[in-house]
């Protein structure tokens, strides 16, 4: 009769267990995934800024200040390093970032050490799997956030607006930073209007924006200024001069969203690869 009651209790634990409800979601302010591009077309030393550059931002007073700004005072974020469709490399994965402290940990991570970079462009691969990440994760934000920067127009995967659109019709934002930099190898691949390419092809939701990067020397300082508007949820201000300027989302205009695949396919037979 023991040995039968040990077996009903047993049984009794495992029905509980098997009938448990599900973890509830920790309710944020913002999920916000950094999506970084790292293709070939950046070099070593291009790539080391990035990560600083966000490591910076993220512990910034600015910063800081946005998230306590917030209805929770908390975020959930997460960086990953993308290039072509299937290559992609999660530094940061999802936590919570609400004190100096989770600020300094996210910062220490992302200047541990530095990774080499992947071949080819794909924005829309880097779009898709963020999107996946963000409804994977056991956070429930008041806005869901995929901050894409990128050297150049999508080259490879699915066409780029397709991927936008999917993602727009979750529910997501998406914020641009194109960088316009003219160094190293990425110069053979330098779209003039990249910024305008990231406005009408790559961005959209309400409030969507773009900050261009010029120069590699104002990257920190674009990157605080995009998270600052992201994480507190404000409205981009007036378009401002040179490097600083915020470009709103704008979808249409008769812009070519598959410049990129055609560079690619002029450029396929050249020995130098994106």
């Amino acid at each position: 009769m023991r040995r039968l009651a040990c077996i009903l209790l047993a049984a009794g634990a495992l029905s509980c267990a098997a009938t448990a409800a599900p973890a509830q979601p920790i309710e944020v302010d913002v999920e916000l995934a950094l999506m970084v591009d790292v293709s070939r077309s950046m070099s070593p030393a291009e790539l080391e800024i990035q990560r600083r550059g966000y490591a910076e931002a993220l512990t910034s007073d600015d910063v800081l200040g946005a998230i306590q700004s917030g209805l929770l005072g908390r975020v959930a974020i997460s960086y990953i390093e993308w290039a072509g469709e299937e290559s992609h490399r999660i530094i940061v994965d999802w936590q919570i970032l609400e004190t100096r402290q989770d600020a300094r940990a996210i910062a220490d991570t992302l200047t541990r050490r530095f990774s080499s970079g992947m071949r080819r462009t794909s924005i829309s691969g880097a779009l898709r799997f963020a999107a996946a990440s963000i409804e994977a994760n056991s956070y429930a934000g008041l806005r869901r956030v995929i901050d894409v920067s990128g050297d150049g127009p999508n080259n490879q995967g699915p066409p780029v607006l397709r991927e936008r659109n999917a993602v727009l019709s979750q529910g997501i934002v998406i914020n641009g930073l194109p960088l316009m930099t003219r160094d190293g190898i990425g110069a053979a691949w330098h779209l003039d209007d990249l910024d305008l390419y990231y406005r009408n092809c790559v961005i959209g939701g309400p409030g969507a924006f773009v900050i261009p990067v010029l120069t590699w020397t104002d990257f920190a300082g674009a990157v605080r200024r995009k998270l600052v508007l992201e994480l507190a949820g404000t409205p981009p201000p007036a378009p401002a001069p040179a490097a600083s300027q915020i470009i709103r989302v704008q979808q249409g205009g008769g812009f070519d969203c598959l410049i990129g695949e055609k560079i690619w396919r002029q450029y396929q037979g050249d020995s130098v690869l994106p």
